[in-house]
């Protein structure tokens, strides 16, 4: 079991972390090498030998593995990203790089997404230095870059230009999983995360006959564009329902006392209540139009118009989503990929499951595991490239009220020192068992 220095080390390094400013605005502008070799540092204070690696300079990954007893056993891939979303400091009640506790709470941007998962990775590793323990199977720990860009500098990197640091890995596991859920009727509910939605995000590019802006112009780029994101944004995608979804819906609906009826989900959605939100973004594919570049003056109408739009997809959706993008662009804007990934599954009827479950039920049995897919991505969909099937297991104990999902790069960004020593203890427990 984790010990007294892990716990400590949990809270110090989650703060040590988000003090290092790890801002990914995107287009390359980051650089996590600081990051980088403060988790390397603690790595090989355990003993182990970490790479460092870099395909831009400044963005750092770092891969150690640590032998299991087993060399039969097939390996599991641990991992985070060290990258963090832009803060505006003027937003938040302390500086979101400041890592301050206070009041039993951990602040700044990458408390829950995900220095802390890293942090608990790091405490886990040290405390089995410690103690003398050592996995079954292999464990690799993998901390990478870019994954809130496009993971071209992280895990795309490593999955494409050193496969052999991860040989053997067939399961993965990282960001974003068995966080308490609260329903508000007293029940505890613990998400693991057994899929995720393909990520699709969409350039919309329209073109027409520029032109002074107080003539006709039946060729404007700009109506153009903006009908089509308004078709885009007013569609109603059908329902399409997923092996893991259809097994989150079972398990909520049993732990509310009915059947679910998958034949009228939107039925059985409002019978869950707030339990819904874990499911709700999962059942369909979806389009949100967010951003709008057309023109350079009020009075000239331009010969080009461009929209992006947050486009994803559930597994086996991705044809109904090129083909009613198509449908809804029409003939007079043309769309492509500005990143493309591909949508997740995993099994929840696998013994690494199963072990997820039983870790989470051992320090919280008044707590209800359940399955469920993401609505967005990780770096999994990178590492499925190796043939690793990912899981989201990043372990939090959280009381009433807090929102886990709304701090996911929202202000104020904050985790509970409690949490974080919950999530060290079973995050080991899992790992000694796995």
């Amino acid at each position: 079991m984790a010990d007294r220095q892990a716990l400590d080390e949990v809270v110090t390094f989650t703060s040590d972390l988000i003090r290092i400013d790890t801002t990914n605005r995107g287009g390359g502008d980051c650089r996590e090498r600081p990051a980088a070799e403060y988790a390397a540092a603690r790595l090989a204070e355990a003993g182990l030998t970490p790479t460092l690696l870099e395909r831009t300079p400044g963005r750092t990954n770092v891969v150690a593995r640590i032998e299991g007893t087993d060399p039969s056993a097939d390996a599991l891939l641990l991992h985070g990203h060290l990258d963090v979303v832009p803060a505006e400091a003027a937003d938040w009640s302390v500086h979101p790089f400041s890592g301050e506790i206070r009041d039993g709470v951990v602040w700044g941007r990458g408390a829950v997404d995900m220095k802390n998962m890293d942090a608990m990775i790091l405490a886990v590793v040290r405390a089995w230095a410690r103690q003398g323990v050592r996995p079954r199977r292999d464990v690799v720990i993998a901390f990478t870059v870019d994954e809130e860009a496009s993971a071209e500098d992280g895990s795309g990197f490593l999955a494409d230009r050193h496969a052999g640091l991860f040989e053997g890995c067939t399961e993965g596991v990282s960001e974003s999983g068995a966080f308490t859920f609260h329903d508000g009727t007293g029940r505890q509910i613990y998400p693991v995360a057994a899929g995720e939605r393909g990520t699709g995000w969409l350039k919309l590019t329209a073109r027409g006959r520029a032109g002074h802006g107080s003539k006709v112009n039946r060729d404007n780029a700009v109506t153009r564009l903006a009908a089509a994101v308004a078709r885009i944004g007013a569609h109603e995608w059908p329902l399409r329902l997923t092996p893991t979804v259809r097994a989150a819906l079972t398990e909520l609906a049993a732990l509310y006392g009915f059947e679910a009826d998958l034949d009228d989900v939107d039925a059985t959605l409002e019978k869950l209540g707030p339990a819904a939100r874990l499911v709700e973004a999962t059942v369909r594919n979806s389009a949100n139009p967010t951003m709008l570049d057309a023109g350079y003056k009020v009075n000239v109408i331009p010969g080009e118009a461009v929209a992006y739009v947050d486009g994803r997809y559930l597994p086996g959706g991705e044809d109904e989503f090129r083909t009613t993008l198509d449908r809804l662009t029409g003939p007079d804007v043309e769309w492509e990929f500005d990143h493309h990934e591909v949508a997740l599954q995993a099994p929840v009827d696998s013994p690494t499951f199963a072990r997820m479950r039983a870790a989470v039920e051992e320090f919280a049995p008044e707590g209800h595991v359940v399955p469920y897919c993401m609505s967005g991505g990780t770096d999994a969909k990178q590492f499925s490239r190796l043939g690793i099937t990912g899981y989201g297991f990043a372990p939090l104990k959280l009381p009433e009220g807090f929102d886990y999902q709304a701090l996911f790069h929202g202000v104020d960004e904050r985790v509970p020192v409690e949490a974080l020593h919950f999530g060290v203890r079973v995050l080991d427990r899992f790992l000694r068992t796995a």
